[in-house]
């Protein structure tokens, strides 16, 4: 009996030790980049979403460079991934979408985004480019010239009214809620309900964790909360194809229109569409303000300028007296704001980094990327290399006029780039603009808590960032 336990074990353990080196050796036709596979099952993902204080690359990303050079492997939720740094390596890859790779979600967005048949969001297609297209229409440059513009700063206004007639307001949340109810307006006409805004809130909580859907975990709140928001959308357009008659001018509409012209449309895609649409603009806008307030808050010759430029505006108009909205040449010619808010977005890396995957094994710099791994590519180290920013970590607006058209092209891409450039950047930085136009020329305010940098990876403030806002005088 002994002999046969003892034989179990020495089965057991020999099979242990395959799987451990299997796991920590994936097979590979060729030579993988250094790096370390983690624990089994887990990888190294506890260590990815350990929070770091500091705008700096975070730890996880800085540590594995400086113990394996700019491009490594790793394993991030049960999936090996590699993971660069390399400004060369990252540029290749966002210009070989299509060829070498695609477009790749963490398993959150999969199964948000996923479609069955020909529409997927990793796929170049008709979907993608109806999409881009669907939303540059609405969203685009020639629709904030022409009549999102005012309509911002209207909206915008009325918000920075609210927050001073209040208590201290939380800003990320009070401005998500903001860019939330905006973009919702333009996209189905719709004023949500806070209920949505706090079922994105819970969402954003669970998309960067581990994927266990199991009850009590942030990944199956995350699903609870993506389900509640998906019916919503579901009704919304269900309203709007109970009426076929009455035609809107809104993207929603628009989509309802396009349903009965494109056959690769289908109701799925479009409420998936809306989400995407709706979602971009709740995390994105709000935590690049957020960052700005705290920011500006301790840079004091910073605000100064910014609040001068933004009055010579108001003094160069010929009826100073006048209640007209900011035009789009006033818009263009904020120069020093601009470069607040390219600077906000180069320390605040939003995004941390764009995923691919490889579609096919392929050679690099002597390293074999394997076929079906994703590929992280780091912008946050981009935005961070001191050869291209001097004193990546301090907040300095004026670097933008010292850098050239070419430079900041290849070394700033808060936005995405290649096929994938987000549709939405120029809409993102004329809010953004337009809202601290109207902070500046009629508000002030005092930081009351908070501010504290809390990135797990995704950029976090902790306890939140509370300011006071008072009209201005």
């Amino acid at each position: 009996m002994w002999a046969t336990v003892w034989f179990a074990l020495t089965l057991a353990i020999i099979y242990y030790s395959y799987w451990i080196n299997k796991w920590r050796n994936p097979k590979c036709n060729g030579s993988l980049p250094p790096g370390s596979m983690g624990l089994p099952l887990i990888g190294e993902t506890l260590q990815l979403l350990i929070p770091s204080y500091s705008l700096d690359l975070h730890p996880f990303i800085k540590k594995r460079i400086q113990r394996y050079g700019l491009i490594f492997r790793s394993n991030v939720a049960g999936r090996p991934i590699i993971i660069s740094a390399d400004p060369e390596f990252n540029r290749y890859i966002i210009n070989q979408e299509g060829n070498l790779v695609e477009m790749w979600y963490l398993d959150t967005f999969s199964k948000l985004f996923s479609q069955d048949g020909e529409i997927r969001t990793n796929a170049i297609g008709l979907a993608h480019k109806y999409a881009r297209s669907l939303f540059l229409n609405h969203f685009g440059s020639e629709s904030l010239k022409e009549k999102l513009l005012p309509e911002m700063e209207k909206t915008i206004n009325r918000t920075l009214c609210q927050w001073s007639n209040h208590a201290p307001v939380e800003v990320k949340h009070a401005a998500s809620l903001m860019a939330l109810n905006f973009t919702a307006k333009q996209a189905f006409g719709y004023d949500l309900s806070l209920n949505i805004s706090k079922s994105f809130t819970g969402f954003l909580k669970g998309f960067m964790s581990f994927p266990l859907n199991l009850p009590g975990t942030a990944y199956h709140k995350c699903m609870e909360e993506q389900k509640k928001m998906m019916d919503f959308l579901r009704q919304e357009l269900e309203e709007r194809l109970a009426s076929p008659n009455k035609h809107y001018k809104d993207v929603l509409g628009q989509a309802v229109d396009d349903l009965k012209k494109e056959k690769f449309l289908t109701p799925e895609f479009i409420v998936k569409m809306l989400f995407g649409v709706l979602f971009a603009s709740f995390e994105s806008i709000s935590a690049v303000m957020t960052l700005a307030f705290k920011l500006l808050s301790e840079h004091p010759l910073v605000l100064q300028e910014l609040v001068a430029e933004n009055d010579r505006i108001l003094k160069n108009r010929k009826d100073r007296h006048s209640t007209s909205s900011l035009t789009w040449d006033e818009y263009k010619s904020l120069t020093f704001t601009h470069q607040v808010i390219n600077e906000v977005l180069r320390m605040g890396n939003v995004a941390p980094g764009l995923l691919r995957r490889a579609m096919k094994d392929f050679e690099y710099k002597g390293y074999t990327i394997p076929g079906g791994w994703p590929i992280m590519v780091v912008t946050s180290a981009r935005h961070m290399n001191p050869d291209v920013y001097e004193d990546p970590l301090v907040f300095n607006p004026w670097r933008w006029k010292k850098l050239d058209s070419y430079t900041i092209s290849c070394n700033f891409t808060p936005f995405g780039g290649g096929i994938r450039q987000c549709a939405g950047a120029e809409y993102s930085k004329a809010f953004l603009a337009t809202f601290f136009h109207v902070l500046v020329t009629k508000f002030t305010w005092t930081n009351i808590k908070g501010g504290e940098i809390a990135r797990s990876p995704i950029l976090g403030f902790g306890d939140g960032v509370r300011i006071k806002v008072c009209e201005r005088h």
